[in-house]
């Protein structure tokens, strides 16, 4: 495990698949929220691909660099550490690695100058850090599916 997360899941022959695995991740993700919260995360995925579809899929490809930059220093601590489930680690610094994974998704919203993206994320943000913790374990899933 001593590799860079970079150099594994943004190798050309990887990181096609990475990005597929990431999107399928939230369209399941998605689909299996409920509540208050998860009907307003659902209205505002739902609005996103009615008004630009492919948009998600688009932003998983080029958000994906900057995310792995950000789990790169969790991915050191853990492949030194000698841990076995990289979604347990992260699920243990769960708000922590949530803020870094959405500090990506809020400067690229900060930046849009597309109004209906910017009103969509405003809406579901403020909920998004239980979300992200939530689907951490799943992440470093998806992490170890390319590093083992």
């Amino acid at each position: 495990m001593a590799a860079t997360l970079q150099k594994i899941l943004l190798a050309p022959d990887t990181q096609p698949m990475v990005i597929a695995d990431c999107f399928m991740l939230i369209e399941q993700e998605v689909s299996d929220m409920s509540g208050v919260s998860g009907t307003a995360v659902k209205l505002a995925y739902k609005t996103v691909n009615t008004f630009m579809p492919g948009h998600v899929r688009y932003l998983v490809g080029s958000l994906l660099p900057q995310m792995v930059h950000k789990l790169e220093p969790y991915w050191a601590d853990f492949s030194t550490s000698g841990g076995s489930e990289f979604g347990d680690y992260l699920a243990k610094r769960g708000e922590e690695v949530s803020e870094a994974l959405l500090s990506v998704t809020d400067a690229r919203a900060a930046a849009s100058g597309r109004p209906t993206v910017v009103k969509a994320y405003g809406t579901v943000r403020g909920s998004a850090v239980k979300h992200i913790e939530a689907t951490l374990p799943h992440v470093g899933g998806l992490v170890l599916k390319y590093a083992a």
